[in-house]
């Protein structure tokens, strides 16, 4: 609990002395004090309300001593509280923004994992952070994300699952939010702070696998950047995605040259037609989109269905594959997704 027996004495001594540009500076002094022993401004406004009172109590008892003190230590008073709230008010900015600071190397060491175990777990026991325990990495990435989205979002998100639950600040470009493992909702609640910071269609949400222990907090949070990162390249625009729905896609990456190799070989033939090979591969993209519909491939791309039936055959004649082919519909979808995730053919 805070003791803040000192702020009503500080503020008694303050309006007992003589006025001056001296006591408006010490008020500074007692509103910075204030904000880093963690007092609320009403804590503040009271204290010097407080003193007033006893300055009054203090004033003799003749009428016209007493008006001329009442109006002289309203005046006072006034002062003080300006100058009190202005040095709060700076304080309280600047311990805002070491908490920042604090939070952020503390989130970028127990994600890099350099720091020895001894101290990191120190560190963690402050944020309610239990380092052999299962977590979940969010990432996300918008426009504009600030460091007071960060702590509206922190703040959110605290209110909703409880403290030591969540950890939530920016790395670098990126939101990070480190959840418990079990903890279900988080990617929902922090969609909507985002929604009302940032408005629709402008931030994206990546949503790690859980992991036990350190080496876990890096391989979630490698999990939601891939994520993200894929989503880019493909042009997938869901607000939320879960690393456990692409885990193909690293598999498609993992070895390059033979994703390469497959790219150049289906879809390679398909540079000799005219127009080049985008329109084709964007036909098949939004057909595989589409679960392989034509009617809706059409509408997608403004054509009719008989110009998207033209495409597709003429995708037969240049690659030999079609993806009406049960045999055939696999390795075309996986050669699409390649050249998506390789940015193929090259602009």
């Amino acid at each position: 609990m805070t003791d803040d027996r000192w702020l009503a004495e500080d503020c008694a001594a303050l309006l007992a002395g003589p006025a001056g540009p001296a006591r408006t500076r010490a008020a500074a002094v007692l509103g910075a004090r204030a904000a880093e022993a963690g007092l609320l401004v009403r804590d503040v406004v009271d204290g010097l309300l407080r003193g007033a009172a006893e300055a009054w109590a203090a004033t003799d008892s003749g009428a016209p001593a007493v008006h001329a003190r009442a109006a002289a230590l309203l005046t006072e008073a006034r002062a003080l509280v300006v100058a009190a709230l202005d040095g709060y008010t700076h304080a309280a900015r600047t311990v805002l923004a070491r908490h920042d600071e604090e939070r952020t190397a503390f989130v970028g060491d127990l994600l890099a994992g350099r720091v020895d175990p001894g101290v990191l777990a120190e560190r963690a026991h402050r944020y309610g952070i239990r380092l052999a325990a299962t977590h979940v990495v969010h990432v996300a990435r918008g426009t504009p994300l600030t460091a007071a989205v960060a702590r509206r979002a922190d703040a959110a998100l605290a209110t909703r699952f409880g403290d030591g639950n969540t950890l939530t600040t920016l790395r670098g470009d990126d939101l990070v939010c480190i959840s418990a493992g079990g903890l279900r909702g988080v990617a929902a609640e922090l969609a909507h702070v985002l929604l009302t910071e940032l408005g629709p269609g402008t931030w994206q949400i990546a949503v790690g696998r859980p992991h036990p222990g350190v080496a876990g907090l890096a391989a979630s949070l490698d999990e939601a950047r891939g994520s993200l990162d894929h989503a880019t390249k493909l042009g997938f625009t869901a607000p939320v995605l879960h690393a456990a729905d692409l885990l193909v896609f690293p598999v498609l990456l993992r070895d390059r040259d033979a994703i390469t190799d497959l790219v150049h070989t289906v879809l390679g033939p398909l540079t000799t037609a005219r127009g080049g090979a985008r329109p084709y591969l964007e036909t098949l993209t939004v057909l595989f989109d589409q679960q392989g519909n034509h009617t809706a491939t059409a509408r997608a791309l403004h054509l009719s269905v008989r110009a998207v039936a033209y495409r597709l055959d003429r995708i037969r004649d240049l690659t030999g594959y079609h993806p009406s082919q049960p045999t055939q519909r696999f390795t075309l979808h996986t050669a699409v997704l390649g050249a998506r995730l390789l940015g193929w053919p090259p602009d």
